[in-house]
């Protein structure tokens, strides 16, 4: 048992002094025995004080322990790792600015709904109260408490149980989201009797439950649905989350309604069926009259459900949340349908009858038009070979690699590199693409890279703007050091958006331009892993080709067009410029 205490070797003798020995627990092997019972089984963290020890107990009793370079990836990690699993992933931090690094993994966390566990040492309370200057002293629940779902400190090692379980069941309950679990210094040390400290472990039963939707709400939604004349599903990240995957698929082909997957939720149904709206995605964001958003928040990814967008057609909307506070944070739902996704999918389905009317055909045939057009369009686009590559060519390559292994994670982040990949590359398997989501933040992309390899044992392709990559770049040698089957694809114009500006006064560069013709693929040489420079689509295909086969850690520099690019990709609307400077 873990947490048993100096446990002498077998031929010891047994005397007074030994059984209470054996008798005892402390905090380390209570924290881990209480991992365990709710099954899990990794953490990402970084060790360092007070720490230290508790991860090396860790791996030692069976957890696998991935330690990074730096807080934030770790925290990014865990967060991915609760979305891909629907269990909390857990980072781990020391105090203070370990424990700060940490936050912004676990505020995207809370923005993005991964259920994640920030578990972070701390300095003693009276210390802190009375701010005597202790070491990395820092009141981290305070802090922690506005950017999160929820916040607890466990002060006695009969209360870790307590704090443990409900850390869990706050991340995974209602809309999922981050916890901070603090954990002073003094904890780790204090014992217990062992017995006592098992039957204080909680195993936490069933923590999202289902939350079955009100049946007139679900016969509201479906009269709205039968009476659209261009009806519309738009699938968010949640839909992903939820794991629905049949019955979504089911609801979507039973009722012939065209469907527009947010960017993690492609792959739910395959980018290439006959339903998806994808490729006429302004067209039927500006006609649809009914639009059912499922697992999608009327955010500014959607321009708030308002403006442009929207065109000037009238709209009803059918909100399928389980956060009953969503509804109508935007615009009005005429049918908000309240309850977990898998729940409220399955409870349509069954009001769904063989005597149900398919779309009008020529909504139907607007759209296929439109999409069959802009493919068209795409295609010949995708058929050129410009010398140096571009954007489009150089994603042709990584959109028929994952044609090819329709399995693989992808990971993507950047201005331009994530717009273009998003509409270029075409997912074929739910939860199979990891990208900065709600926040649109980038660093996202190593940490996001490691918890898809390490959680699903999958081959991971991360396409990554040179910008973005610089975020944590230096996680390279994380990857290296647990031969991780990852193939980093760096999108390398030498700048942010472009590596064409440049200081009219002379002098130093122009803030957005990076040294010129980097090599990172030297990086991830120096740690070991493949490093490769391609300037070609040929060269960019044989070095993935290569990295999928072979499952070794890999970077390979493409070197595109510096011009490739514009300002802040597709939200360049969100970037104020300078009257003076405005083209």
């Amino acid at each position: 048992m873990s947490a048993v205490l100096n446990t002498p070797p077998a031929a010891a003798p047994a005397n007074d002094t030994v059984t209470q020995a054996r008798e005892l627990t402390d905090g380390f092997h209570l924290v881990i025995d209480a991992l365990k019972l709710n099954d899990i089984d990794t953490i990402f963290g970084l060790p360092g004080i007070p720490i230290t020890d508790f991860t090396r107990m860790a791996q030692a009793e069976g957890m696998r322990v991935i330690s990074f370079r730096h807080e934030q990836h770790a925290g990014n990690a865990a967060a991915a790792a609760g979305f891909l699993t629907r269990k909390p992933g857990i980072c781990l931090t020391v105090s203070a600015p370990g424990f700060l690094n940490g936050l912004t993994a676990l505020a995207n966390a809370t923005t993005n709904c991964f259920p994640m566990i920030l578990i972070s040492g701390s300095s003693e309370r009276e210390i802190v109260d009375l701010q005597q200057g202790d070491y990395e002293e820092m009141d981290q629940l305070a802090i922690a408490k506005p950017l999160c779902k929820a916040a607890f400190r466990v002060l006695h090692a009969q209360d870790i149980g307590v704090g443990i379980a409900r850390a869990i069941r706050s991340a995974l309950s209602g809309r999922p989201g981050g916890v901070y679990l603090d954990l002073p210094a003094k904890l780790f040390a204090q014992t217990m009797d062992a017995e006592a400290g098992k039957h204080s472990l909680i195993k936490v039963v069933d923590p999202a439950p289902r939350q079955i939707p009100a049946p007139d709400s679900v016969e509201r939604a479906l009269a709205l649905l039968k009476g659209a004349k261009r009806p519309l599903i738009l699938l968010g990240k949640g839909a992903a989350y939820a794991q629905a995957d049949a019955d979504i698929r089911a609801l979507i082909e039973k009722t012939g309604i065209p469907y527009l997957p947010m960017s993690m939720a492609k792959g739910l149904l395959p980018d290439t069926h006959a339903q998806s709206a994808a490729p006429a995605r302004s067209y039927v964001l500006a006609e649809a009259d009914v639009v059912m958003l499922v697992g999608a928040r009327l955010n500014w990814l959607l321009s708030h459900g308002k403006g442009k967008t929207w065109g000037a057609r009238p709209k009803q909307f059918i909100q399928i949340d389980i956060a009953p506070t969503e509804i109508d944070s935007n615009v009005a739902i005429a049918a908000p349908l309240i309850g977990d996704i898998g729940s409220c999918v399955s409870a349509l389905l069954g009001g769904i009858d063989s005597n149900w009317a398919r779309p009008p055909a020529d909504w139907l045939g607007a759209i296929a038009e439109r999409r069959d057009k802009n493919l068209s369009k795409m295609a010949a686009t995708l058929a050129q070979n410009p010398s140096p590559m571009n954007f489009h060519s150089a994603l042709n390559v990584v959109r028929e690699l994952v044609k090819k292994h329709p399995d693989a994670m992808l990971v993507n982040e950047g201005a331009n590199t994530l717009d273009f990949t998003r509409s270029i590359v075409d997912m074929y398997e739910p939860r199979k693409r990891l990208d900065v989501g709600t926040w649109g933040i980038m660093g996202i992309g190593m940490g996001f890279a490691v918890a898809a390899a390490v959680t699903t044992g999958k081959p991971v392709i991360a396409i990554e703007g040179d910008s973005a990559f610089g975020f944590s770049g230096m996680e390279v040698e994380t990857i290296c050091r647990y031969n991780l089957p990852i193939c980093i694809v760096v999108f390398n114009n030498n700048g942010v958006y472009k590596g064409t500006d440049v200081n009219p006064r002379g002098g130093d560069v122009a803030p957005t331009v990076f040294v010129k013709n980097a090599r990172y693929d030297l990086m991830m040489q120096a740690f070991g892993g493949v490093g490769v420079h391609a300037t070609t689509p040929a060269e960019l295909k044989a070095a993935m080709d290569e990295a999928i086969a072979s499952g070794k850690p890999t970077l390979i520099n493409a070197v595109i067009d510096e011009t490739a690019g514009t300002e802040s990709g597709r939200i360049t609307s969100l970037n104020p410029q300078s009257a003076a400077t405005k083209k």
